[in-house]
C-alpha cells in the first residue's frame, strides 16, 4: 500500500488539466517551500506516482478521459495517499460526492491560492500527527476488539488485520475514541478533527462517519460502534481501554 513521504519538504502532485491554473499553483507552492510535480491526466499522475514519492495528490474534478471521481477511487482502493479535490462544482451533493470516494477535503473554484495551502498544510499536520490530541499518552486505544495506533496511525481489525484508513478517518475516529460515552455534535467534530479553517461544512462528518462505519461495524445500518444521536451528533458506544 503506498503512503506518504515523510520528508521535510512535502513533495505535492497536482493534476489538473488547465495549465495556467495549474501553473499558479506550482508557483505559489513553490514558493512556500513545497516541491511540485504536475500532470494533466491519469496517465501522467500515475507516470509521476510510479517514479517519485508523493506526500499529497490536489486532484481536479473535471479531467479529460479518467476523471477525477474515477481517479480518487482508484488511489484510495490501494493508497493512504492524502487526497484534496479541486472542482469548478460547488454544490454540496458534489462535495458529498468527492468526500465519500475518499478525498480527504474538497476546495472550489476559483480559490485564493493561499487557502489551498492552508489546507494542503492542515492535512499534511494531521497526516504526521502534529495536531494529535495533548490529552492522548497511549500509544494504543482498544474497543470492541478494535484497536487504534496513535503512534503508527492504523487501525487493527480484532484478527490483527491492519485496514485501509484514509488520514480524515483515523483523526475523526481517534477523537471520539478519546470521548467514550460522550454526544459529540458535528461542529465539535469538526473543531476537534479540523480546527474552524475547514468551514462549516457539516456534511463532511457524516460522510466520514459512514465511510467508518462501512469499515468497522458489523452492520453499518445497524452501528453499535458510533451511533447516531437524533439533533444531537454521534456517540462512541464502546469501552476504551488504553495501552
Amino acid at each position: 500500500m503506498t503512503t506518504p513521504a515523510s520528508t521535510t519538504t512535502p513533495h505535492i502532485l497536482v493534476v489538473e488539466d488547465d495549465r495556467e491554473i495549474s501553473a499558479l499553483i506550482a508557483r505559489y507552492l513553490r514558493g512556500n517551500e513545497c516541491r511540485v510535480s504536475l500532470a494533466v491526466d491519469g496517465r501522467e499522475m500515475d507516470r509521476v506516482l510510479a517514479e517519485s514519492r508523493i506526500d499529497l495528490v490536489v486532484l481536479d474534478l473535471m479531467l479529460p478521459g479518467e476523471d477525477g471521481l474515477s481517479l480518487c477511487r482508484r488511489l484510495r482502493s490501494s493508497s493512504d495517499l492524502p487526497i484534496l479535490m479541486l472542482t469548478a462544482k460547488s454544490e454540496e451533493i458534489d462535495r458529498i460526492i468527492g468526500l465519500e470516494t475518499g478525498a480527504d477535503d474538497y476546495l472550489a473554484k476559483p480559490f485564493n491560492p493561499r487557502e489551498l495551502l492552508a489546507r494542503i498544510r492542515a492535512i499534511l499536520r494531521r497526516g504526521n500527527g502534529a495536531e494529535r490530541a495533548e490529552v492522548e499518552e497511549a500509544r494504543r486505544l482498544h474497543f470492541h476488539g478494535w484497536t487504534l495506533d496513535t503512534g503508527l496511525r492504523q487501525v487493527l481489525s480484532p484478527e490483527g488485520a491492519r485496514i485501509a484508513i484514509t488520514g480524515a478517518e483515523f483523526d475523526l475516529l481517534h477523537a471520539l475514541c478519546l470521548r467514550p460515552g460522550r454526544v459529540l455534535s458535528r461542529d465539535q467534530l469538526l473543531d476537534l478533527t479540523q480546527g474552524r479553517s475547514a468551514g462549516p461544512f457539516e456534511r463532511s462528518i457524516d460522510v466520514l462517519v459512514s465511510r467508518i462505519r462501512q469499515k468497522l461495524e458489523q452492520d453499518p445500518r445497524n452501528p453499535e460502534i458510533i451511533r447516531t444521536i437524533r439533533s444531537g451528533g454521534y456517540l462512541f458506544a464502546p469501552e476504551v481501554t488504553r495501552s
